[in-house]
């Protein structure tokens, strides 16, 4: 209502700005004025106003605020009268902007997560996370290389990293980009950033250099068949008419974003003299996209476009200019701030993190900002339960689990069914590669039947072939310790019917695996513990259920002989070596881990340095194990937290319980009589 009476008021200043004589004419136009949309002024309404603010008045009641300065401009310009329709048009722009503003705050500003209840929403503020971004030359990514989307900002080649903030900044060469590109893998951050920009160019801290930053999601427009770049601006505000001549007459001013452009599926290929130059020009979606790109259109503007590296190919064939950016994940610094933001609890933060910290594998697969979501999300739930964390086995199969079924949730099928087939065949592949000491892969996609690009990128980042587009490009999974998950997945997953029978498909031999593993390859440690964790009969009944896949228990008898089998040779039936501890650990059974264990009477370890996961892993076995009846510690060492950092925390009774060393159930076992 305010902003109606506001654009009353100009348009009175505006009409007091007549003369008698064009005040009457401005009149009679106005009865003669046809209106689409609008109510007709009647005459005799028109005939009492007699006066300035009498007309606009009428007119306001009469069409919209928006119809009513459209029309005035319009009869202003027919009149000569510019220096009015201009004054009109600036307060239109003006209102445009600040209602495209409330629009951006109420879209950007909060979200809703999957797992969160209704009506809860979260703001960008609170949960976002600065990202590690690597700012790389178009020559690196056609170079392939391991671990592309999930490094620590150290461990890679020297690049330049850059923020949120920092994408429109010149580089070092003092050259401001006009187009981004913003690479990342399923679940890296890429929309997430997207939002933050939004936030802080609506609240002004960053991205100011712009008056406009209009956001186009690509799953939105992926099925409409034309627009021109009037119509892809219309479609991100609800605002009716939107003043586009005015706001693209300083194309410097406007950055488009264009998230997710994978899913768009265009080939990117259009003759240079089908391109557009106009952008009201309606035109097929791909040609107006196509001359955004190659900047026959508004050629001053910015642009922004996240992606899969799976478009990179076809982008960068017809981009100019492009800094291209990798979001790599999160460094360790930022895993300790998402987990406190997350959690917006210090003393429950730092248990989950401390937790996760103390788990290796867990804590490198929480550089994937999705795999710290689904920790988190895990762990909270444990917290709410007043769970000692210490206490459960939250191992990292759970977490992978967990993060599979989240991705799949993610591809918006309602039939986990469709996926199966894929899921063997990806199991397979990595598999092969984990025996190969393979981690890049090539003609292998297509050897496994894995080329359908709706389903890969869920899996494996792609980059860009070092023999050039005529050849095969090169891929990876998101992190090689889940390329060692899927791998323990081959093992136990129940057979499909597409590949029973290849004669190239490598065999399912469980006893293959564990005696390799016992006998020269410790590289296998992982995939033989996420082997444990995945036969337990939670796990089993859980993929089934939630993900669809069958799995077969018979892996399991073959893995509890292994175990009872292994240092039966000596003397004394002692376990010399904590990864026993850490597979029952994994598999977190109590019946199963006592039966292991009941084979043996004596723990011998001799300098092993034992990290907080070891200590979990120990003291889990040692509740379960009857019959020890020695512990020997020989120059081993207890990893522990900072005890100033200790000191420094809540001094509520369950915090202190939670700070308990995990080795604590180890020495209460110790002072037992028996």
């Amino acid at each position: 209502m305010a902003g109606e009476e506001h654009a009353i008021a100009i348009l009175c200043r505006a009409l007091q700005g007549l003369t008698p004589k064009d005040f009457q004419e401005f009149k009679t136009k106005l009865s003669e004025a046809h209106v689409e949309g609008g109510w007709s002024i009647p005459k005799a309404s028109l005939e009492k106003a007699t006066r300035p603010r009498t007309l606009a008045s009428c007119m306001g009641k009469s069409y919209s605020e928006d119809v009513a300065m459209d029309v005035a401009i319009g009869l202003f310009e027919e009149m000569n009268k510019r220096d009015l329709a201009e004054e009109l048009l600036d307060e239109k722009v003006k209102e445009y902007k600040r209602k495209y503003r409330e629009h951006v705050v109420r879209e950007f500003l909060r979200y809703k997560e999957v797992n969160s209840c209704l009506g809860e929403n979260l703001s960008i503020r609170s949960r976002y996370t600065d990202l590690t971004i690597a700012r790389k030359p178009w020559s690196e990514w056609e170079a392939a290389g391991a671990g592309h989307g999930c490094a620590d900002a150290g461990n890679g080649p020297a690049t330049v990293t850059v923020t949120a903030q920092t994408l429109f900044k010149p580089d070092e060469d003092g050259q401001t980009p006009r187009v981004v590109v913003l690479v990342g893998a399923p679940g890296m951050g890429k929309t997430m950033t997207v939002r933050k920009v939004m936030v802080e160019w609506v609240e002004g801290t960053f991205y100011t250099q712009f008056d406009y930053v209009f956001c186009i999601d690509c799953k939105d427009i992926a099925s409409t068949k034309e627009a021109s770049v009037a119509d892809l601006i219309s479609k991100c505000c609800p605002h009716r008419r939107t003043p586009t001549g005015r706001i693209l007459d300083d194309q410097e001013k406007i950055l488009f974003i264009f998230d997710g452009f994978e899913a768009l599926g265009f080939s990117l290929v259009q003759p240079e003299d089908e391109l557009s130059s106009d952008p009201r020009e309606v035109k097929l979606l791909e040609t107006t996209l196509m001359s955004l790109l190659k900047k026959t259109l508004l050629p001053e503007s910015s642009l922004l476009i996240t992606s899969r590296p799976t478009a990179l190919q076809s982008l960068g064939r017809c981009l100019e200019g492009e800094c291209y950016v990798e979001i790599l994940g999160f460094s360790a610094a930022m895993r300790d701030e998402y987990f406190h933001r997350y959690f917006e609890n210090d003393s429950k933060a730092d248990v989950a993190f401390r937790f996760a910290r103390g788990n290796e594998v867990l804590y490198s697969l929480c550089a994937i900002p999705i795999m710290s979501w689904t920790v988190c999300t895990i762990l909270k739930q444990e917290l709410c339960r007043k769970t000692n964390l210490v206490e459960c086995s939250k191992g990292t199969t759970q977490m992978c689990v967990l993060y599979l079924s989240r991705l799949m949730k993610c591809r918006g099928r309602d039939n986990p069914q469709d996926l199966q087939p894929f899921l063997h065949k990806l199991c397979s592949l990595a598999a092969d590669g984990i025996w190969k000491h393979k981690v890049l892969f090539e003609k292998e996609i297509k050897d496994h039947g894995l080329d359908q690009p709706d389903l890969l990128p869920l899996f494996l980042n792609e980059k860009i072939s070092k023999k050039g587009t005529d050849h095969g490009n090169v891929y990876s999974f998101t992190h090689l310790h889940l390329q060692e998950f899927f791998a323990a997945m081959f093992y136990i997953l129940e057979d499909d019917e597409d590949v029973v029978g290849d004669p190239g498909a490598l065999a399912k031999d469980v006893n293959r695996l564990l005696e390799s593993y016992s006998e020269s390859r410790k590289d296998l440690n992982l995939t033989v513990r996420f082997l444990f964790g995945l036969v337990s009969q939670k796990w089993i009944e859980y993929m089934h259920k939630t993900i669809g896949c069958r799995i077969s228990p018979r892996a399991r008898e073959d893995m509890l002989r292994w175990l009872q089998g292994r240092h039966r040779g000596d003397q004394a039936l002692k376990i010399s070596e904590l990864d026993i501890f850490h597979f029952l650990f994994e598999m977190n059974e109590t019946s199963f881990a006592q039966s292991v264990l009941s084979c043996f009477t004596d723990v011998d370890l001799q300098d092993v340095k034992l990290t907080l996961y070891d200590q979990m892993a120990l003291s889990f076995c040692i509740r379960q194990w009857a019959g020890l009846g020695c512990v020997t510690l020989r120059g081993c060492s207890f990893h522990q937290e900072d005890p100033r950092k200790e000191l420094a925390a809540s001094e509520s009774r369950y915090r202190r319980q939670e700070l308990h060393a995990p080795i604590h159930p180890l020495c209460q076992a110790l002072r037992h009589s028996g």
